[in-house]
């Protein structure tokens, strides 16, 4: 991050920790520096030198918002976000659903007059925009109570994924690359492929269009995620009047769609579930099963529904990574049939093993999964699984010691982006073929070869801060698991004849 985005991140968050004395939360002030952003820089576009068509109506554009004061002004921010999240397009995706948060006139007046509207924000640049945007989504996610981590992938972990995958533009306008990502977040994956492709590809002018409005797709079920999903890119210069991002449960269906690459980090949450009410007027969770003439298999597990659904995405030889729960590695009934299908038809070539302590939901032990989608073949595509433990004996913090790129670059190099078909086992990465595979029980791919010193030496044991952290982690992971099975039992015996 630039000297300059950095003054204005710590300047804007300055500002939240005002407005939290009045309950506002960090989700909520992002959501509103999101709406105040859009309705400046859309004012700034439509004066000299750009004078393009103003995006918001009258009498909704920011000239009108910022000449008022006290409750005129309050009145008339809740009417346009009111009004603007009816608009199609890109509006519609930023002010859906949106509400004024901010309840004090005197500090939204503040927000408005001194914060955003001192500042030219067209001229700042892409990256500082940029920059300054994901400053304020990492803080928010830092945040564990808000939840917001969730939503938001370590940026480190992005890049390394995303240098080994190699997106390109395509060949335009003949077969312009697509890349997808079906639980899109605050939009790092696709960010982190944009930014790839403009550093690393000559484009001429037809790609460089591509690049802003063609080649980036999205879904994101949450609202205000896919509200600061859309401003994401928007800030780095993608999408203009309508947005990439689809405000939709892209599980639902089959979207018809076919991409070159999928990039995604799907919901941690096992099971889908809704809520019901009952005769007696009770809520109930029952488990949501997903049911798709598409899909291997038929579960309520919502990371194997999602591994099923990237499959579909995919063009016949796409690519993909997908960041995956240990569970999906190793569970039986639908996991398994799934697992197999997979090795058989498609080419599961890469696994990478993650450490703890990387991401800021608690409780979740993840690794990334690469495959490419192979046409209909009796032999199975996959012949060998080459797998990086970066677990084993390494130990990560989100504060004191965070995942940082560097620590990345052993897997990097054992994947060998250049030509992976040429690669050397070491003592992190080592190969397994596909006979082997589907030997194991369960074709269990959950696969472990390092000796774990801690459990041998004292000596070697990490910090009191890292211990703490991976217990919590494991205790979350428990907790999670009690929680589903408690869920389980009580629809069955709430089922009719039970």
């Amino acid at each position: 991050m630039s000297t300059q985005s950095a003054a204005l991140v710590q300047k804007l968050w300055g500002y939240c920790n005002v407005l939290r004395d009045d309950g506002l939360s960090y989700g909520d002030y992002v959501e509103q520096l999101t709406y105040l952003l859009f309705l400046k820089m859309a004012d700034e576009q439509s004066r000299p030198p750009l004078n393009k068509p103003s995006l918001i109506p009258e009498p909704y554009t920011w000239r009108n918002l910022v000449s008022l004061d006290g409750d005129e002004l309050e009145a008339q921010y809740r009417k346009t976000l009111e009004a603007l999240g009816h608009q199609p397009g890109m509006l519609g995706i930023i002010f859906r659903k949106a509400q004024n948060k901010i309840q004090d006139p005197a500090k939204l007046r503040r927000l408005v007059a001194d914060l955003i509207d001192k500042e030219q924000w067209t001229t700042l640049g892409v990256d500082v925009k940029g920059d300054l945007y994901e400053g304020l989504l990492a803080k928010n996610a830092e945040d564990l109570k808000s939840g917001a981590g969730q939503y938001f992938t370590p940026r480190a972990l992005i890049r390394a994924i995303v240098e080994v995958m190699r997106p390109d533009p395509g060949r335009l306008p003949d077969d312009g690359a697509t890349i997808c990502d079906p639980a899109c977040g605050t939009g790092g994956f696709l960010l982190a492929a944009h930014d790839h492709i403009a550093a690393h590809h000559l484009l001429d002018a037809d790609q460089k269009k591509h690049l802003r409005s063609g080649l980036l797709h999205g879904w994101e079920i949450v609202d205000a995620t896919a509200r600061v999903c859309a401003m994401n890119l928007y800030l780095h210069g993608i999408g203009d009047t309508e947005s990439p991002i689809r405000v939709a449960d892209s599980l639902a269906a089959d979207p018809g769609d076919r991409f070159d690459m999928v990039l995604t980090n799907p919901p941690f949450g096992k099971k889908s579930s809704f809520v019901v009410v009952n005769d007696e007027g009770e809520a109930e969770r029952d488990s949501l099963v997903i049911v798709r003439d598409d899909f291997w298999a038929t579960t309520s597990n919502k990371q194997l529904n999602f591994v099923q659904h990237i499959k579909t995405l995919l063009k016949i030889n796409g690519r993909a990574a997908v960041v995956v729960p240990d569970n999906v590695l190793f569970e039986g009934g639908a996991g398994e049939t799934i697992r197999r299908k997979l090795l058989h038809e498609c080419e599961v070539h890469t696994l990478l093993r993650l450490p703890t302590g990387v991401f800021y939901a608690q409780g979740v032990k993840a690794n990334v999964l690469f495959f490419d989608r192979r046409p209909a073949s009796e032999r199975p595509w996959t012949e060998d699984l080459w797998i990086y433990d970066l677990r084993t004996n390494k130990h990560f913090t989100l504060k004191t010691s965070p995942l940082g790129r560097e620590d990345l670059d052993g897997f990097v190099a054992c994947y060998n982006a250049e030509n992976r078909h040429e690669r050397t086992a070491s003592e992190r990465f080592r190969r397994f073929a596909y006979a082997d595979l589907v030997a194991r029980d369960k074709a269990n791919l959950d696969i472990f070869w390092l000796r774990d010193e801690s459990l041998e030496d004292g000596e070697n044991l990490p910090t009191p801060e890292v211990i703490a952290a991976e217990i919590i982690e494991d205790l979350q992971a428990a907790l999670d698991q009690f929680a589903l099975v408690a869920s389980d039992l009580s629809a069955s015996e709430a089922a009719p004849g039970s």
